[in-house]
C-alpha cells in the first residue's frame, strides 16, 4: 500500500471519522469545510462532534502531518488521488433526501480536479444517486481528466464510530470499474477489514436495507414488549430466551421508547418513499415507522394514566440524547416527550453529560439543567429515563426515594429492577415488564 493524497468532503458526523482514520492508518487527508470557525478549530485539535476517542486520535494525526483542515476546496481537489464525499443528506418535508450539498460539492471537483481521481459517496442516498454524481461531475468537468465514481456506504454507530471505522464488520464498495476497484481495495487494506465489491445501485440499497432491517428489529421487539405489559409477561425473560437462537442474536432486542438518530428515522422515511415512487407498498417499514412514531410516547402515554395535569408539577428528565455517548439529539425520544411536558405547562429539569450544551441551543431558559442525576432529582414529582448513560443506570432505587418529592419513574430503557425500586418505595414504570 503507498500512502494516497485523500480529501473529505464535509467534516460533519461521517467526515471527520472518515478522514481521522484514513490518517490514522497512513494515508496523507486533507478535510473540507465551508465553516472558517469550524477548520481553525479542528486544526487545533478539537473535535467537531463528542465522540470516543475521536479528538485524541485527530490530535495525534494533526502532530503526525497526516491530517489537516481547510476551507479552500478547489487546493484540496486539485491534486487528490481520492475525494470521499461525505456531507449531509436531510430530509425534506416529504421523507425525500435532499442532495443539495451532494451536487455542491460533485461541482466543486469537477472545476478543481487536475489529475485522475476516484470520487468516492459515502453520503446516504437514495438508490441511483452515484450515476447521477458521475454524470454530473463529468459534464461540469473543466480538465481532461478521467474520474470514477464509487459508492462506499458507511455504517458508522454513534458513540462508537472510530471503533466501527477501524474494526467493521465489512466494507461496501459499489463500482464497475477496475481501476476505482483496485484503488480502493488499496486504501483500505491497512485497515484489514473484508471488503464485499457490487454495483453501484446494489452498494446504496444496502446501506438502506441494513439500517431498515435493524429499524424493523427494534419496532418488533417494543411491540412485543407492549403486548407483554397486557399478558403479564416479561420482556427481558423473553428476548433473553430468544437471544439464544444465532438466527435471532441478542443484538437490538433491548426494549425502549423507539429507536432515534441521525439514521434509522431517515433511512426507513426515504426507502418507503423510494418503494412508493416505485409503485411499491413496503409494509413492513412502514410499520416500523408507524410503531416507533408511537413507542416514542410511550412513557408519556403511560404518565398521562396517573397524572390529572402536569402544570408546574417538576418534572426530572434524565438523559436527552439518542443513545449513551454522543451528544447528538436528533429524533432522539426524550425530545419528543420534553416537547409534549412544556406543553402541558411543566417545569422540567433535564440532566445528560454531554448533552446539555446542544438541549440549551435549542430551549434555553425553558428548560432547568442538572449537573448530575441526584440534582435533577431533587424535588421532582415525577422522572423519566431516556438515555442509558452509566450515571443513570448507576442511580441507586434509593436516591430516587430520598430526593425526589414523588417517587414517581418512568422507565424508557429497563435500566432498574422492579423488585428493587418497589421495596424502596418508588413507583416505577417500566417498557414490557408489566
Amino acid at each position: 500500500m503507498r500512502a494516497y493524497q485523500i480529501a473529505v468532503a464535509g467534516t460533519g458526523y461521517v467526515g471527520i471519522i472518515t478522514g481521522t482514520c484514513m490518517a490514522h492508518v497512513g494515508h496523507q487527508v486533507t478535510c473540507v469545510d465551508v465553516d472558517a470557525q469550524k477548520v481553525a478549530s479542528m486544526n487545533a485539535g478539537i473535535a467537531p462532534i463528542y465522540e470516543d476517542g475521536l479528538q485524541a486520535l485527530m490530535q495525534e494525526n494533526l502532530a503526525a502531518g497526516r491530517l489537516t483542515c481547510t476551507t479552500d476546496a478547489q487546493a484540496a481537489y486539485r491534486n487528490a488521488d481520492v475525494i470521499f464525499i461525505c456531507v449531509g443528506t436531510p430530509e425534506k418535508p416529504d421523507g425525500s433526501a435532499d442532495l443539495t450539498y451532494i451536487a455542491t460539492v460533485a461541482r466543486q471537483v469537477a472545476e478543481s480536479v487536475e489529475k485522475d481521481c476516484v470520487i468516492v459517496v459515502k453520503s446516504t442516498v437514495p438508490v441511483g444517486t452515484n450515476d447521477k454524481v458521475e454524470q454530473f461531475i463529468r459534464d461540469f468537468l473543466a480538465r481532461d481528466v478521467r474520474v470514477e465514481v464509487a459508492s462506499n456506504p458507511e455504517f458508522l454507530a454513534q458513540g462508537s464510530a472510530v471503533h466501527d471505522m477501524l474494526h467493521a464488520a465489512r466494507i461496501i464498495i459499489g463500482t464497475a470499474c477496475d481501476w476505482a476497484r483496485e484503488t480502493l481495495a488499496d486504501i483500505y487494506a491497512p485497515f484489514g477489514i473484508p471488503t464485499v465489491f457490487m454495483g453501484r445501485e446494489s452498494a446504496e440499497m444496502t446501506k438502506y436495507a441494513a439500517n431498515n432491517f435493524l429499524a424493523l428489529k427494534l419496532s418488533f421487539i417494543n411491540e412485543i414488549a407492549n403486548l407483554c405489559e397486557l399478558i403479564g409477561a416479561d420482556i427481558s425473560e423473553v428476548t433473553r430466551g430468544m437471544s439464544f437462537d444465532d438466527r435471532i442474536g441478542a443484538r437490538f432486542l433491548n426494549a425502549g421508547v423507539g429507536y432515534g438518530g441521525s439514521c434509522f428515522p431517515k433511512d426507513t422515511k426515504a426507502l418507503a418513499l423510494l418503494a412508493k415512487q416505485c409503485g411499491y407498498d413496503l409494509k413492513t417499514v412502514n410499520a416500523a415507522i408507524d410503531v416507533n412514531k408511537a413507542q416514542k410516547l410511550r412513557l408519556f402515554d403511560k404518565a398521562c394514566e396517573r397524572v390529572i395535569s402536569f402544570h408546574g408539577l417538576k418534572t426530572a428528565v434524565l438523559g436527552a440524547t439518542f443513545k449513551p455517548e454522543t451528544d447528538d439529539l436528533r429524533e432522539a425520544p426524550a425530545m419528543e416527550t420534553i416537547e409534549k411536558l412544556l406543553a402541558h405547562g411543566a417545569e422540567i429539569i433535564v440532566y445528560d453529560p454531554v448533552g446539555l450544551d446542544n438541549l440549551k441551543k435549542i430551549y434555553g431558559d425553558k428548560l432547568a439543567y442538572a449537573g448530575s442525576p441526584e440534582d435533577a432529582l431533587k424535588g421532582a414529582a415525577l422522572a423519566f429515563v431516556f438515555t442509558e448513560w452509566p450515571q443513570i443506570r448507576a442511580l441507586a432505587p434509593e436516591t430516587f426515594k430520598k430526593q425526589m418529592r414523588t417517587a414517581i419513574v418512568y422507565d424508557g430503557r429497563n435500566l432498574y429492577d422492579p423488585a428493587a425500586m418497589a421495596q424502596a418505595g418508588v413507583k416505577y414504570e417500566s417498557i414490557g415488564r408489566g
